[in-house]
This record gives structure tokens, C-alpha cells and sequence, in this order.
């Protein structure tokens, strides 16, 4: 499970490292770490998480405005605040800017790992809606259907399965190795032009004619599918 834990506390955060690598015997729970807010809303944005800790009280950006952005960016990414504000007014300010759930410090770890877990299971395909937006972008996975606005796309079922992961993590940037993962399956890179060739493809279905496009290379890095100009930055 990757994980982005976003806490100025240098000494909790490498606890948690730690209590994570002990109860996942090292191998469950991937880590990184943000110490201060912009930091967290940067990696946010940038790579794809399972789920993402916020600590409440950061300097920089507040937590709950780290969640409110990357909610804005489009990032859907399963969050958790874990704060020492534990009023009801604050829970529930944690939910209204976009947290999944809201766990109190002191925490039990095997509390915190228990709602990890279910937050990761809750945003599996099989449990999610099966509706997946990015702007005026919609996927149906139950019907393998795809319409941006009031126009029909047709997708080959390769191209379906790169822009079903693409708006999986739209707001984020996907690099060229997540895709030949998740996508084709390789662990590898074969040195091949096949992703450049099916975002080529994929790029000229959902983009071209429309007003603005959704599908941006961001050089160097690899892709990001985004809700339109508004959620640039």
C-alpha cells in the first residue's frame, strides 16, 4: 500500500514508518513522507497514493486546505486526518473539506492500520461507483462506455483500459512505469513506443475538436488527466 503521510512532526512520522514496517513486515506499507503542507499538497498532486494521512496543525497550509486542493484538483485519493483536535466541530470540518475519515491523536496503531485498510478496500474497482469523471469526461465501466459532454467515444479496449487508470488518477501524474505496470502488465520497460502510441491515439479521441484538453504530457515525468483549465496549476 503506498501511503503519503503529510506530518511536521519529524519524530512521529518516522514512529509511524517504523510501527508500519514492523506490523506489514516490511513490505505492506510504502511510505513517503511530507513535512509541511505545500510539500503534501505537491507530492499529492504528483504521484499516485492509496491513501493519504494528513496531520490537522501544519505549517505552510493547514491540513484540512490540503485536502480541500487536492479535492479541487480532482484527486480522489482515499484521505485521513489524524489530529489532536478531536471536538466534534473539528470531524466534522475535517469531512466537509474532503476527508474520507478523521482519527484522533493519541492514536492505537492497529486502529489507524484497520482504517487504512478499509479505506484502500473501499476505493478497489469493485467497490467503487461505476461511474469515473474528469470534467466533462465520463466513463461507464458497466457498459465499457465513454462520452465526453454530449459525444460518444469510441476506445479500442487497450485505450479504454489506459484512460479508465488515467481518470483513476486524474489530478496526479502517472509516469510512464505505472502505466506499463497497470496497464500492460510488464515490470519492465521493453523499450518500446506503445505508450507513446496509445496516448497519441487516446489524445486524438477525447481531445480533439473540444475546447480545452484533458490529457496533458508533463515533461520528463510522464501524464495527467485534468478536469479542464480551472484545475491547472
Amino acid at each position: 500500500m503506498d501511503v503519503l503521510l503529510i506530518e511536521d512532526d519529524v519524530d512521529a512520522a518516522k514512529a509511524l514508518r517504523q510501527s508500519l514496517n514492523r506490523v506489514g513486515n516490511g513490505g505492506e506499507f510504502k511510505l513517503d513522507i511530507a513535512y509541511n503542507g505545500e510539500d503534501g499538497l505537491r507530492k499529492g498532486k504528483k504521484n499516485a497514493y492509496d491513501v493519504i494521512i494528513v496531520d490537522r496543525m501544519l505549517p505552510e497550509l493547514d491540513g484540512l486546505e490540503v485536502i480541500a486542493r487536492l479535492r479541487q484538483a480532482g484527486v480522489m485519493t482515499p484521505t485521513l486526518v489524524l489530529s489532536a483536535l478531536e471536538s466534534l466541530e473539528d470531524r466534522v470540518a475535517g469531512l466537509k473539506a474532503g476527508a474520507d475519515d478523521y482519527v484522533p491523536k493519541p492514536y492505537e496503531l492497529i486502529e489507524l492500520v484497520a482504517r487504512m485498510r478499509a479505506l484502500r478496500r473501499r476505493a478497489t474497482p469493485s467497490e467503487q461507483s461505476m461511474i469515473l469523471r474528469c470534467g466533462d469526461l465520463v466513463i461507464d465501466l458497466l457498459r465499457q462506455s465513454v462520452a465526453r459532454g454530449d459525444m460518444h467515444i469510441d476506445l479500442q479496449p487497450k485505450e479504454f483500459r489506459l484512460l479508465e487508470y488515467l481518470m483513476r488518477h486524474s489530478g496526479q501524474i502517472v509516469t510512464r512505469g505505472m502505466l506499463l505496470e497497470h496497464v500492460w502488465g510488464y515490470e519492465f520497460d521493453p523499450h518500446t513506443n506503445v505508450i507513446d502510441v496509445q496516448i497519441s491515439r487516446l489524445r486524438a479521441k477525447i481531445d480533439k475538436d473540444f475546447e480545452y484538453p484533458l490529457l496533458q504530457t508533463v515533461r520528463g515525468q510522464g501524464y495527467r488527466l485534468t478536469a479542464g483549465p480551472s484545475y491547472i496549476r
